[in-house]
């Protein structure tokens, strides 16, 4: 019997191979949700290369958040990855859901 562990990175492999057969291309946005903290990353996997990323641990967020995992960090997080995307020249993505259903 797998462990959750064991289908959780199942599930997250599986979704990755699907999204190589949409993405055309495309760079993958990849959300991770800690307990404590929000990260969030732009990476390019034709080149094997992150483009953008941010987090709630970056000094410009720190001090202007009360909680480091609600959803005004998360939208502070997606604001910064999203002006550091386009200053890489990404102008689509496709959302890398990863293991959560």
């Amino acid at each position: 019997m797998a462990s959750k562990l064991q289908n959780s990175v199942r599930r997250a492999a599986r979704v990755r191979r699907s999204l190589k057969k949409v993405a055309n291309g495309r760079p993958r946005l990849s959300v991770y949700r800690s307990a404590q903290n929000i990260y969030a990353q732009v990476i390019d996997d034709v080149a094997g290369h992150t483009l953008a990323a941010a987090s709630t641990l970056e000094k410009d967020l720190r001090g202007a958040l009360k909680s480091r995992a609600s959803t005004d960090a998360a939208a502070a997080v997606g604001k910064l990855l999203a002006e550091r995307a386009v200053k890489a020249g990404v102008k689509e993505v496709v959302f890398d859901r990863g293991a959560y259903l």
